[in-house]
């Protein structure tokens, strides 16, 4: 396995951090110095047709080797790394043989990886541990997934007596500000279906995802003089909290799981005169997030009608934008697709943990445009902090899934055969 450490520590030291402010693709010029890295590092291990555009987007192949017509398949993950926290001066440590106790992250400011906060923790005791060193976040998001992918590609390449088919890989920029597959040339790429390696835990198996939209709201006030303002002053920043108090209680990312939705307030700034808030809305069901919507314009027209004498204007204005779609109808129509990648873990004595994502994920967008594209686990934990861990054995088992993935797709007649047995009448 020295070889999967070697490769992941060699990307998550390279700063990729995304930057949502930013119009430009990918967002951050500091993307290419690992993208370029990439490619250099494909067509090193004998990848062919290796390109990357004018806005970093990577693509390669390896080609089929058997005469018959196999599916071209494809493998994707991005390399850029949440802006949520710092992704500057990455400094990994590798813990071998977990003990399943207390991980020191940091001494100095008593930063500790705790399995009784973290009890995932637990179901990897005797392993090797890749964890940060808890002033960064570790990056397994997504480089735990282009490691795999490159792992498994340079497998191939040297066991050639593996059958398999096209393959195609590519690597984005910026998918951690939602813009991962803006630019992704579907056509380009060429490939029947995709998997992106972009999940946590080992053996998670995803074709269902979130629908999700955007609001931005904002709220108008009139300044006065505290001390004169009876009856003329209008406070925005009120005014938003009143918005709030007028969303469904209960319904927060803190308080739901699997398939409930939620509003999420994550950005609230204002004075008396204007106060921007900004949520986003999450749900499974289309109709749920359709009604999810209008809620927000109801709430508006309510609050509108309430000042419309004494303001004279609209006091509320909400914009709202959809981001993306639950891939699952885009998916099921091709769900030979999922049951190859459950067949492949239940063949590497993998358990597969198929459930909704709860996000989005490029895979959702590229179903979208024509690509359909499940989400396998690249096996890492909590994304986008200091706590941030990876198993080096749950990457080796994700690199033997996509080997084994390619494998299946080869046998002809694949697609009749059944993905889990059959009990004998």
């Amino acid at each position: 396995m020295q070889h999967i450490i070697d490769r992941f520590i060699s990307y998550v030291t390279i700063d990729t951090e995304s930057d949502p402010n930013s119009q430009t693709t990918p967002s951050t010029a500091k993307q290419w110095d690992l993208a370029n890295k990439l490619v250099e590092e494909l067509k090193n291990i004998g990848m062919q047709d290796v390109t990357i555009d004018d806005k970093a987007y990577i693509m390669a192949t390896l080609p089929s080797n058997v005469e018959h017509t196999v599916p071209t398949i494809g493998f994707i993950s991005h390399f850029d790394t949440s802006p949520d926290f710092s992704g500057a001066n990455v400094k990994p440590q590798i813990i071998p043989n977990y003990d399943g106790k207390d991980i020191v992250l940091n001494a100095e400011q008593n930063i500790i990886l705790s399995p009784s906060y973290f009890k995932d923790l637990l179901q990897y005791k005797g392993q090797t541990l890749i964890t940060t060193d808890g002033t960064t976040l570790l990056g397994a998001d997504d480089k735990a997934g282009i490691t795999e992918i490159v792992s498994a590609m340079e497998f191939l390449i040297k066991n050639p007596d593996i059958k398999h088919g096209k393959i195609r890989v590519g690597f984005t920029p910026d998918e951690e500000i939602g813009r991962g597959a803006n630019h992704f040339d579907v056509d380009k790429f060429g490939a029947e279906w995709a998997y992106t390696m972009d999940g946590s835990q080992i053996g998670e198996l995803e074709y269902e995802n979130f629908n999700a939209a955007g609001a931005k709201i904002t709220f108008k006030g009139k300044s006065v003089h505290p001390g004169y303002a009876k009856g003329k002053m209008i406070n925005s920043m009120l005014i938003a909290n009143e918005f709030i108090n007028e969303l469904p209680k209960g319904e927060t990312p803190q308080e739901t799981k699997g398939y409930e939705g939620f509003f999420h307030v994550h950005h609230l700034t204002g004075s008396i005169e204007e106060t921007v808030l900004e949520l986003i809305i999450r749900d499974h069901s289309a109709k749920r997030f359709e009604r999810r919507k209008k809620l927000i314009e109801r709430i508006t027209r309510k609050i509108n009608h309430k000042f419309a004498k004494k303001f004279g204007e609209p006091i509320v204005i909400a914009e709202i934008n959809d981001q993306y779609y639950n891939m699952k109808e885009k998916v099921l129509p091709v769900k030979h697709i999922v049951d190859i990648a459950e067949k492949a873990m239940r063949e590497l004595d993998i358990k597969p943990l198929i459930k909704p994502i709860r996000g989005g994920t490029d895979g959702s967008q590229l179903s979208y445009k024509g690509l359909p594209c499940p989400n396998i686990f690249a096996g890492g934990h909590n994304f986008h902090g200091k706590y941030e861990y990876v198993p080096v054995e749950s990457m080796q088992k994700a690199t033997d899934v996509i080997v084994k993935i390619v494998e299946l797709t080869a046998i002809p007649g694949i697609f009749d055969a059944p993905t889990k047995p059959t009990k004998k009448k």
